[in-house]
């Protein structure tokens, strides 16, 4: 979720995977997929800042497991892990 302003200043928080496109008109108007339009005092630029960092934020909080998939350094298999019951696999 990313928190924005309403033209009116109300505090909007948006989930930004359900954009479409932002757009300004003059004013910033985020279409969302299901075609609601919110208009925002934020600039496109800030929005898509606002979004990024979201992401990125998401990104950074991945479980430790994630780094461990790939090539083992010792035998030069692929490890796996299983993320819903935490066991290593090789193959």
């Amino acid at each position: 979720m990313i928190q924005l302003t309403r033209l009116n200043s109300t505090p909007i928080a948006l989930n930004s995977d359900l954009i479409k496109f932002v757009e300004n008109a003059p004013d910033t108007v985020i279409t969302l997929i299901n075609g609601d339009k919110v208009i925002v005092r934020e600039a496109l630029e800030d929005v898509i800042q606002r979004i990024v960092a979201f992401r990125r934020s998401v990104i950074s909080g991945l479980p430790s497991w994630i780094a461990n998939v790939g090539p083992d350094p010792l035998s030069g298999e692929e490890a796996d892990r299983n993320p819903a019951s935490g066991d290593l696999r090789r193959g």
